[in-house]
């Protein structure tokens, strides 16, 4: 049987994927069966992928006998694309794996000499977990993936092989495998991980209530199983390797000179009849062996040898603009002030201007805005009345597909003023009901798909001594704090009283309007609007000093919760 694999958009970039495998019932030996994929058609599997794109991709599925067929349709339209005129950094690249010349290549490997960089390897590791970490919907039980180096090891045996097929066959039971190769212009090894993580817009969850007992596989694109086996919550080792091989046969096509990938995967995923992960609040079932530790939304089991602090956390609740980087540490009186004009040596003085609402225009859907993060506040535009600016379809649940704006206008929450409203994902819902309220039509939809509801933004004033604990912590499902007053002058308030615990996430048992001073979000002798995010636990709040506020640092609270705060312009 031919294994599965993925499609992706640079010059000579395959990837491949193991088929799914049914787990053994009643003492019988595993099985393997191919995904109940939707069959491509030529036009769907190369009009939406290859349309003016100066590379290639190539994909096996369900008939090995088809892909042939298909890709040699394929090559024969696109060999003008396979002229690379400046392979400069493609060749740069190899050198890495190259050492002592071209001689050696297909002599045995010296003993210690590794199938990976150390840099290609701790950003392969690094891409999964951040990726896995992120899932939405959101994963109650996925691991922190470390590298085997025995995985390693049997990826670096296979990538020697320069066979463009899964193995060994002794293996593949014991073991999930994600392939790639490349040949062109430079792409790091990376970018076939995140083009096995895109395969997520053509997958569907399935939640429990669409498991009875079996969960259904939902894929409406070539293929998502790079995808699930990324994922698979379970699958916490892995290695890589990968290997220059010369005249690489692709389904007929003789490649002169490849990186060819091998990523193995243990435990293994894609288990027929069984969800990639189980759906819930992070970290909330992780196994008892990880003594409860949760990292970046990951089961984590902390054996005290890395005390150091975690990455800067990504966001969870809201796509952020960026800002350009600034220290957050005091810097010595001794420097020069006109280095950095906007920073005050004596208050360490910093400036925020990120936002949380996000601006959007009438059409705007929220399946364009949230794309594996729960969105919240969005600021819409006047005049989305005109029907031609987006479907609604609905009433009180609506559909992904739906203008969020006209929807808002639908529902009440805005007017055609336009506003401000929040968003809460609501999970997948069986049908949506069509109406005419307040002016606009929404259409009807008897199938299930994901949905989400809206409120209007309220406006609270609070004093200096106010926390998010006691005004709106976070909790599942999802809620929002009211837009935010500060008064002014809430430096002088007792730190005892008023404390600021963290540095950009703090503890919710923090000032937040003190929080907003050091955050740089106000400014003190003002005061003013802000905006606040009820985060999840953290396990660590960094003390700094920030515009005359010293925070403090905590570590490991207990149960405790956090939040962001936001500029509002």
């Amino acid at each position: 049987m031919p294994p599965l694999c993925c499609l992706d958009a640079v010059v000579y970039f395959f990837d491949v994927q193991q088929p799914y495998d049914i787990p053994p019932r009643h003492g019988g030996e595993r099985q393997k069966t191919q995904n109940k994929q939707k069959t491509p058609t030529s036009s769907t599997l190369f009009g939406s992928y290859f349309r003016g794109v100066p590379g290639l991709f190539i994909m096996k599925c369900s008939s090995q006998e088809w892909l042939k067929g298909m890709a040699l349709l394929y090559l024969s339209h696109t060999v003008v694309s396979m002229v690379v005129p400046n392979s400069t950094h493609f060749e740069a690249l190899l050198e890495k794996y190259l050492e002592g010349g071209e001689e050696e290549l297909w002599a045995p490997r010296p003993r210690g000499r590794r199938a990976i960089t150390d840099s290609d390897m701790q950003s392969i590791l690094d891409l999964h977990n951040k990726l896995r970490g992120q899932v939405y919907p959101q994963a109650s039980n996925m691991e922190h993936m470390v590298w085997d180096t025995e995985l390693e090891r049997t990826a670096e045996s296979w990538a020697e092989t320069c066979l463009w097929e899964h193995g060994p066959a002794g293996l593949l039971p014991q073991i999930g495998q994600n392939l790639g190769v490349h040949y062109g212009r430079y792409r790091p090894p990376t970018s076939h991980v995140q083009s096995w993580y895109n395969e997520v817009k053509d997958y569907t969850f399935p939640y429990p209530q669409d498991c009875n007992p079996y969960c259904p596989f939902h894929c409406t694109g070539p293929i998502c199983t790079h995808y699930t086996q990324l994922v698979w919550a379970t699958s916490s080792r892995i290695g890589c390797a990968i290997n220059l091989c010369y005249n690489m046969n692709v389904w007929g096509h003789v490649l002169p000179k490849a990186l060819y990938l091998v990523c193995n995967y243990s435990p293994k995923g894609n288990w027929w009849g069984s969800a990639p992960y189980k759906h819930g609040t992070p970290c909330s079932a992780c196994p008892p062996s990880y003594g409860g530790g949760c990292r970046e939304n990951l089961c984590y089991k902390d054996d005290g040898v890395n005390t150091d602090y975690p990455p800067e956390e990504t966001e969870e609740s809201n796509y952020i603009e960026p800002e350009p980087p600034r220290t957050q540490e005091p810097r010595p009186r001794t420097e020069s002030p006109t280095e950095l004009p906007y920073e005050d040596l004596e208050r360490n003085e910093v400036v925020s201007t990120r936002q949380m609402s996000q601006l959007v225009t009438c059409e705007t859907k929220l399946r364009d805005k949230c794309k594996g993060t729960t969105c919240n506040r969005y600021e819409c535009p006047a005049g989305c009345f005109n029907r031609d600016n987006g479907k609604v379809i609905g009433t009180v649940y609506y559909e992904m597909q739906s203008s969020i704006c006209r929807a808002g206008l639908h529902y009440g929450v805005i007017d055609n003023e336009g506003g401000w409203l929040d968003v809460t994902r609501q999970g997948r819902q069986e049908y949506f009901i069509k109406s005419n309220k307040h002016g606009i039509q929404s259409l009807g939809k008897y199938q299930s798909a994901n949905a989400f509801t809206l409120s209007k933004v309220t406006v609270k004033a609070i004093t200096c001594e106010t926390t998010v604990a006691e005004l709106c912590p976070f909790q599942k499902p999802a809620s929002h704090c009211p837009r935010l007053y500060c008064p002014s002058h809430c430096l002088q308030e007792n730190p005892h009283s008023a404390r600021v615990i963290g540095t950009i996430t703090y503890s919710d048992i923090s000032s937040i309007c003190r929080a907003a001073v050091h955050a740089g979000v106000i400014q003190d002798q003002s005061g003013g609007y802000i905006d606040v995010m009820p985060v999840d636990n953290r396990r660590y709040y960094i003390a700094t000093y920030q515009n005359g506020i010293s925070s403090e640092s905590l570590q490991n609270p207990p149960g405790g919760k956090a939040f962001r705060v936001f500029a509002v312009i």
